[in-house]
């Protein structure tokens, strides 16, 4: 039994895996800490073979993962990196660098070409919001990175004096009437948008064969009603791709 660790910029997820067997995963937001619910969930495994972890979280929150991996199970982890995927991995990146590519765009894309055939575009919806495009043979041909839905809010109002006060919870509105409704909306509608303005692109690129659209991250959900090209929600998708490399 391996556990399996997606170690997001504000997010843990983890998954047990048994023989090639993903069980169903569980989550939480850190805040650079080891929430205490995450240690008693842990709590409840007792025992792993292995532990796997994809982090692109801080050094710092890396340590404190190790450790508590130590102290519950008397192993220490191994961190998956790129240059561990550079030699072996189905996906061939487009970067110059491979390594400079974060390790869970790699994953998922791994994931996404495991699961489908054909030109794909991979949007994983977190602090950051990235897109990757993914050619049926796995060649990568780029990405591109916007700030998530929270982060283009929480910058509008640092730059502004809009009243945070203002906005509106849940307004994700083609359009709206009010200041709060406008914001929280065009901070759902504009990654929307793009995300629809690749998956044309690519299917141009591809001979007018429609590309799959894989969508993931936490703020999946927040951008699902806004995508009018068919999407293929995969919450797991990280962990997909961690489990095809352990």
């Amino acid at each position: 039994m391996q556990l399996l660790i997606d170690l997001g910029n504000t997010s843990l997820k983890w998954a047990l895996l048994d023989g090639r067997s993903l069980a169903a995963p569980e989550s939480a937001q850190h805040g650079g800490a080891v929430p205490i619910d995450v240690l008693a969930a842990w709590d409840a495994i007792a025992d792993v073979d292995g532990i796997q972890i994809a982090s692109v979280a801080s050094a710092e929150l890396n340590r404190t993962i190790s450790g508590v991996c130590k102290t519950r199970w008397g192993k220490t982890p191994d961190f998956i990196t790129a240059a561990m995927l550079a030699s072996h991995s189905p996906v061939r990146i487009a970067y110059q660098d491979p390594q400079r590519l974060g390790i869970d765009r790699w994953l998922g894309m791994i994931a996404a070409h495991d699961q489908h055939i054909g030109p794909k575009l991979v949007v994983d919806a977190g602090s950051a919001i990235t897109y990757d495009i993914l050619l049926g043979d796995g060649r990568h041909l780029g990405g591109l990175i916007l700030p998530g839905i929270s982060m283009m809010r929480d910058s509008l109002l640092a730059g502004t004096q809009i009243p945070p006060h203002e906005l509106a919870v849940g307004a994700d509105l083609d359009w709206a009437t009010d200041t709060g409704g406008a914001i929280t909306s065009g901070c759902v509608q504009a990654p929307a948008a793009l995300t629809e303005r690749i998956w044309d692109r690519l299917r141009a690129r591809a001979g007018g064969e429609d590309p799959t659209l894989i969508l993931t991250g936490g703020d999946a959900e927040r951008l699902l009603p806004a995508i009018v090209r068919p999407v293929t929600h995969r919450p797991e998708l990280v962990l997909q791709g961690l489990a095809l490399c352990s």
